[in-house]
């Protein structure tokens, strides 16, 4: 897995990326050092992350343990970036559109910070969401006060630094777990839709049934564990191969457990039959 560093050196300087599979040596020097960059930003997996509070598009505090309960993927933007920024949202928004059809509307949320402050204020992030046309129900954009923000992008293993030009930074989403927990991190400012399904997918997959008794929430837990990417449309679909592999799973541990449950049975009758 590779780190990905969006640069800004000078006006004018080309912003160099790197896909998740190919890596693209820069024109110029960045202000981070990549390496040190990833170290930080694998060393936050399996961090609790603080339960800061932000503000949303409308000025309203949110706090982030109200996500709780659900899979989170969070990414650091900042409104003034009108080249790699505004490539890496799309990336997650198609990525994110593609998870809600694999594994339903309500079973995660998303949220972009603004970590340029007092730049990336509730209303920059309203018209940085509306110029692109973001609108999800579950994707909410966040600014956090300036005197939070260091302290913030420790907790998520984000780095960056200000440049003449504007900022370099790790291009990093995050996927949390429901109990706030860091699970993985994604990188680079183009991704498949499966780099983020299937991390979603097995939080999701792993989760207990709430209501046992309801067969629609068991058949729902079974269609998302036995989905599988299909990398020629970029969607998931459910493998019946899978459904059948469980299902035959299923009756051979019924089938062994009723053979040493009768066998248990003869050899208690044996037994009284040898007494009597």
């Amino acid at each position: 897995m590779l780190a990905i560093l969006c640069s800004l050196a000078v006006p004018g300087a080309a912003s160099e990326g790197v896909a998740p599979a190919t890596a693209v040596a820069p024109a110029f020097s960045p202000a981070l050092d990549q390496t040190a960059a990833l170290r930080a930003s694998q060393a936050a997996v399996g961090r609790a992350i603080g339960d800061y509070t932000l503000q949303d598009r409308d000025g309203r505090a949110i706090r982030l343990s109200s996500y709780r309960g659900k899979p989170l993927l969070v990414s650091f933007i900042y409104t003034g970036c009108f080249q790699v920024c505004p490539t890496t949202t799309r990336a997650l928004q198609q990525a994110a559109s593609v998870a809600r059809d694999a594994l339903g509307d309500k079973r995660f949320n998303v949220i972009s910070i603004g970590f340029n402050q007092p730049a990336d204020s509730p209303q920059a992030l309203k018209s940085f969401a509306a110029q692109y046309g973001i609108n999800s129900p579950n994707w909410e954009f966040l600014s956090p006060s300036a005197a939070i923000v260091p302290e913030l992008a420790r907790d998520f293993g984000f780095a960056f630094a200000a440049t003449a030009a504007g900022f370099d930074h790790l291009l990093q989403v995050s996927v949390v777990d429901a109990e706030g927990r860091i699970y993985r991190q994604i990188y680079g400012e183009d991704y498949s839709a499966d780099y983020l399904t299937e991390p979603l997918r097995q939080l999701i997959a792993g989760t207990p049934v709430t209501d046992a008794t309801s067969l629609s929430a068991i058949l729902e837990q079974v269609r998302i564990l036995c989905s599988v990417y299909d990398p020629r449309t970029g969607k998931y679909r459910v493998s019946y191969a899978i459904v059948l592999e469980i299902a035959g799973g299923a009756t051979f541990l019924v089938w062994i457990i009723w053979f040493f449950l009768g066998e248990w049975l003869t050899r208690k009758r044996a037994a009284r039959r040898a007494r009597a």
